[in-house]
């Protein structure tokens, strides 16, 4: 199992910088205030597709050999990694599969049709999922490019907390929300590169705490239907995924989901910004550690933005 470097994020970075954007890092003295620490928002909300999905995505489409080019690329998901991987394989003139629950919100099925993607409906079941993606895989020779377990989708993630340092130098603390765990151990890995001293927490709701209770107990604790608003964090780790998280990352916080949905607000509210309650984990953690994060510099990654506006929880 190859394990991410600093090396190989960089050479991600150089490989997809132009075809992302290079997201701003956003301040708020009245959110440093509140929360008393100097935070630091890389804003990945306005990265392409609305999530920090589309460097994963890029990088793993930009890594294919040209044979695997002409037969496309197949994933299962219904959120930002099948827009994002739609897009990606748009941009670059190749085929992307993309295996949908029947249950998916029409709005992502109305985006990931529009970015050309050709869509396969299936129960919503993981099985379903697998074996429609196995299924395409054997008619079409598509090269799988999962959400998370992936080192090239892994790598490209880890740019975000490379630019982030770029722009504002070494911080104290760098926290990132977890769910599968790619942008979590792209974060960790980038960041422990460039220096051992900078802390990598990760940030997860309680209602989904997986990641949290494999990370205790150093045995990978599997998703058991979790409850939250925090949709894109319901996932498990996969072994790849969790090896670089026990490595890398200094500890992972949970956070309530009245904590989630409180943080979600401050943001729209103080910064003016949308961002999803994926996003908000991360400021929610904050919130219920304040003496861990009294007076550190801390970078936070906005993971996403793609909200229901029809929807919301406040």
């Amino acid at each position: 199992m190859k394990i991410p470097e600093l090396a190989d994020i960089r050479t991600a970075h150089s490989v997809i910088e132009k075809f992302i954007h290079r997201t701003p890092v956003l301040t708020s003295k009245q959110l440093n205030s509140i929360f008393g620490c100097e935070l630091y928002f890389k804003c990945e909300n306005f990265q392409k597709v609305g999530a920090f999905k589309f460097r994963g995505a890029t990088n793993a489409v930009l890594s294919l050999t040209d044979e695997q080019k002409k037969n496309g690329v197949v994933t299962h998901s219904s959120g930002n990694h099948a827009a994002a991987l739609a897009l990606a394989a748009r941009m670059n003139g190749i085929k992307a599969y993309i295996v949908m629950p029947e249950t998916a919100p029409a709005v992502k099925k109305d985006a990931v049709a529009g970015y050309g993607a050709l869509i396969t409906f299936c129960k919503p079941t993981l099985k379903a999922r697998e074996e429609t993606c196995r299924a395409i895989i054997e008619k079409e020779g598509a090269t799988l490019v999962h959400p998370y377990d992936n080192f090239n989708v892994i790598c490209g993630q880890g740019t975000a907390s490379l630019e982030l340092i770029e722009e504002i130098g070494e911080p104290d603390i760098i926290v990132a929300p977890v769910g599968g765990g790619g942008l979590l151990s792209g974060t960790s890995a980038c960041t422990k590169g460039i220096s051992k001293k900078i802390s990598v927490i990760g940030a997860e709701p309680l209602n989904a705490n997986d990641a949290w209770q494999s990370y205790k107990s150093g045995v990978l604790f599997p998703s058991n239907n979790p409850v939250t608003i925090a949709d894109g964090l319901l996932t498990s780790l996969s072994e790849l995924t969790f090896s670089v998280i026990r490595k890398n990352v200094d500890d992972i916080f949970t956070a309530t989901e009245e904590s989630i949905i409180s943080s979600m607000m401050l943001v729209w509210e103080r910064m003016k910004i949308i961002i999803e309650p994926s996003s908000a984990t991360a400021l929610a953690i904050i919130s219920e550690n304040p003496e861990f994060f009294r007076g550190k510099r801390t970078g936070i990654i906005i993971s996403g933005g793609n909200v229901d506006l029809r929807k919301l929880p406040f």
